[in-house]
This record gives C-alpha cells, structure tokens and sequence, in this order.
C-alpha cells in the first residue's frame, strides 16, 4: 500500500509564531514541514532564508522540506544543509549543472529533489532518476499561496508517475512524488489516484479553526483512493 505524507506548507502559518505552528501542526498529525524559499528573482516574492530555517529546526520532529525557489541555487543549498534541512528540491531552470546541485545535497546526506512548473517537462527527471529522492509537481505557478490548483496537474502527475514507475521496476530505488499547490480535502483524492504520494497543503490547513481536524479529513480522503 501506498504511504501517503502530508506536508503543511508553513507560507500559510502565523509568521509571528512559527516555532509554536511547527509544533502545532506536528502534533496534529504532519509528516513533513513544507519551507517554501522564495528570492523575488526566481519567482516575484520574498519569504525565508537559512536563519528562519535554523530558527525552526529544534521544533521540527519531523522532516523539514526545503523547497528553493531561488537562482543561482548552489549557495543557498549548502546554506540549507547547515540550517538543518531534510529534503531539498529545486528548479532545474535555477541550475547550470542540475548534476551537480543534486549531487551536493546527496554529498551531504540529505535528500534530493527536482520540482517541475506546470510548463516544465517531465523529460528533464531522465538522465538524473539516480540523484532524486523525490519530485515535486507544482499544480499553481510558484510565487505565491492560496492560489487554485491546475487541473491539466492531473494528467502530468499520472505521466511522472508511470516513469518513476518504471525507474522503481528496474533499480529498486522508490522516488516520491509530491504535489504542491491548491491542496485540499476536496481534491487530494484526486491527486493521489493521479500518482501523487506527498501532500503540500498550506492554507488548507493553516486557514482551518482545527489543524488536526483538517489533517484528519484529508486522510479519509486518501484512505478512500
């Protein structure tokens, strides 16, 4: 069966509070921390840097997923590695050689990611399948939160799956995919029949009265795939 995670995007937490939301939402039933970093250079917005990322580590039981949507992004993946990230995805549009940043966050031990923009093709995850530990698929255009999810996300989530498939069948080696952008109870379903095993959600859960009341239902929808 497939283990399904739900990575609360903390873009939509309290930004005063946000040692104490990490908390919260952990202990609501989170499996991952989403860490959106945004430079207002590779998409039109400003968010966190490596100290914020620090700053949150001591709360943070499990995994923080430290999604960079910056360029140029070497820097700023050693920069994460020593703020404490788990898992690192990137832009391939961000890196001269998208070998070799994966290869300095595998360097490191962490894990290693590529995340595709709705017009990125899936061809780009071929030559690399060895280095990635998960793949990202953006369903809105990166920049900002609270945006719809993308349907057409439906029919690129089934392509990347079947080849991640394929990768599994003959190396071993299972890949993630996960799914960020307009995730909520009423299409998580959805995303995951298309493929997806790993939940960005941001306002969805950050903007509900219950975090743990709103985990609680996306998994009944998961359960029900």
């Amino acid at each position: 069966m497939t283990r399904y995670r739900i990575a609360p995007s903390i873009l939509a937490a309290d930004f005063a509070r946000l040692g104490e939301e990490v908390s919260d939402v952990i202990a609501a039933g989170a499996d991952l921390i989403h860490f959106d970093v945004m430079d207002n250079h590779y998409v039109p917005n400003l968010t966190f840097g490596p100290m914020v990322c620090a700053a949150i580590k001591p709360y943070a039981s499990v995994p923080v997923d430290v999604h960079l949507m910056v360029e140029p992004v070497d820097a700023l993946i050693e920069a994460f590695i020593g703020a404490g990230a788990d898992i690192i995805t990137f832009h391939p549009e961000a890196s001269h050689h998208i070998d070799r940043s994966l290869a300095l966050i595998k360097n490191a031990g962490r894990q290693a990611g590529l995340v595709l923009n709705p017009a990125t093709p899936p061809q780009v995850l071929e030559h690399v399948f060895d280095k990635l530990d998960m793949v990202l698929l953006m369903s809105v255009n990166p920049g900002f939160g609270g945006q719809a999810f993308i349907p057409h996300t439906l029919d690129k989530l089934r392509q990347v799956r079947t080849m991640l498939d394929a990768y599994r069948a003959h190396s071993g080696r299972r890949i993630a995919l996960e799914v960020d952008g307009g995730i909520k109870t009423a299409n998580i379903a959805a995303a995951a029949a298309a493929g997806a095993d790993t939940f960005v959600a941001g306002s969805a859960i950050f903007g509900a009265a219950d975090y743990a009341a709103e985990i609680a239902a996306m998994r009944r929808e998961l359960a029900a795939v």
